[in-house]
């Protein structure tokens, strides 16, 4: 997992440096080409997004079927509001600092791109909307029946559309994403990207704040001393930070938080792994914050606090829906990104770039965060034994 992860974000910025090369001294005939790649791996990849969302979120809720106990509850809820808390302290973030940033939108290019002379067309078998009330009907009625074999047949299902994202997706990606930044750099609209430098280090900043957050929350919660558990969580976080996987990291986590004194062993080893799979609040913190930016760059304006306030809502959902898939976060909320924020390609292409290009800080703040849930919830647990 560690190997075919990191040989996909160097994939990914080998495709940035041949797109923005190629056009720079591309002709009309090389970008008519490009731009045919550009159309039919979109269209592929979008066609792919509604089975993206069958396949993680409803075997998600469904898999609770057997296992509804207030304090898996607990632990699912205090998941969700860790993510989605950290994805409007993402929006906070953004509307006070992006300004600040003088970021001008791309409202001029040097050059026109050529007429598509290909087109092929490959529509979704259904939006993405429907996709997701249909994924949460389905695992709610799943729960509601307690139907087994629907809840296998969609355990399968998510390894299907697990192969189809490893096997089909990301072999796409580093081509979609290369000729989106071909035709960027063709039209000279790249001045714009160097901004994303400091906007990187604001955002791992602020996966610092809201790891403060989650500590200094947990310790008043539980009424001890959350120290005792991230003192313990340096090898963890570095570990995150160099594999770029949760999976990865697990192992690491799970010696970490089991030589915390004021944790119980038994709770932990449940925890820990479940919140390696629902817990992403460096992630959405991230997407929120990079989705403002990419906004601004190309549109010219951020998103308003209605439209991302029904982004972050779903995202939290979406968060929960999206282990297993490599690249997390982005990929498994590429609908939302599309058809709440109404990005195009150019826009979808870049957010997942940049997006993937600092994961690893992402998934840091989610293993590191896990340790702060899993005091509360070993709080919870006691309290309710009493």
């Amino acid at each position: 997992m560690k190997r075919f992860f990191t040989n996909t974000i160097v994939l990914l910025l080998l495709a940035v440096l041949i797109g923005i090369g190629l056009g720079k001294v591309a002709g009309e005939d090389i970008m008519e080409a490009v731009l045919v790649v550009k159309q039919i791996s979109g269209q592929i990849i979008f066609f792919l997004v509604p089975l993206i969302i069958l396949g993680f979120v409803a075997p998600s809720i469904a898999s609770l079927k057997g296992n509804v106990s207030r304090v898996l509850l607990f632990s699912f809820i205090i998941a969700y509001l860790s993510s989605v808390g950290a994805a409007f302290f993402g929006v906070f973030v953004s509307y006070q600092t992006i300004p600040l940033l003088h970021i001008e939108p791309v409202s001029e290019v040097s050059r026109a791109l050529p007429s598509l002379r290909f087109l092929l067309e490959i529509p979704p078998m259904m939006s993405v909307m429907s996709a997701l009330v249909l994924s949460i009907f389905i695992g709610l009625g799943v729960i509601w029946t307690n139907s087994t074999m629907v809840g296998d047949l969609l355990m399968q299902f998510q390894k299907i559309v697990l192969q189809l994202v490893k096997r089909i997706l990301l072999p796409l990606l580093p081509f979609f994403v290369a000729a989106n930044f071909c035709a960027l750099s063709y039209q000279g609209s790249l001045s714009k990207l160097a901004i994303f430098l400091p906007v990187v280090l604001i955002v791992i900043v602020c996966h610092f704040l809201w790891l403060l957050f989650l500590y200094v929350a947990a310790g008043l919660y539980a009424g001890k001393n959350s120290w005792q558990v991230l003192r313990y969580y340096a090898p963890a976080y570095f570990t995150a930070v160099g594999t770029m996987s949760s999976a990865a990291t697990l192992g690491v986590a799970l010696e970490c938080i089991q030589r915390s004194p004021i944790l119980d062993k038994k709770i932990s080893d449940f925890t820990i792994p479940l919140f390696a799979n629902i817990h992403l609040c460096g992630s959405v913190l991230t997407e929120v914050f990079f989705v403002c930016v990419v906004s601004k760059i190309l549109y010219g304006t951020m998103p308003d606090i209605g439209t991302l306030s029904l982004f972050i809502v779903l995202l939290g959902i979406f968060a929960i829906g999206a282990p297993g898939v490599p690249g997390g976060t982005v990929l498994a909320s590429l609908g939302l990104i599309i058809s709440v924020l109404g990005f195009n390609e150019v826009g979808t292409a870049l957010l997942i770039t940049i997006f993937a290009l600092q994961d690893s800080f992402g998934t840091a703040c989610n293993i590191t965060g896990d340790g702060a849930l899993t005091l509360m919830v070993n709080t919870f647990a006691k309290s309710s034994k009493g």
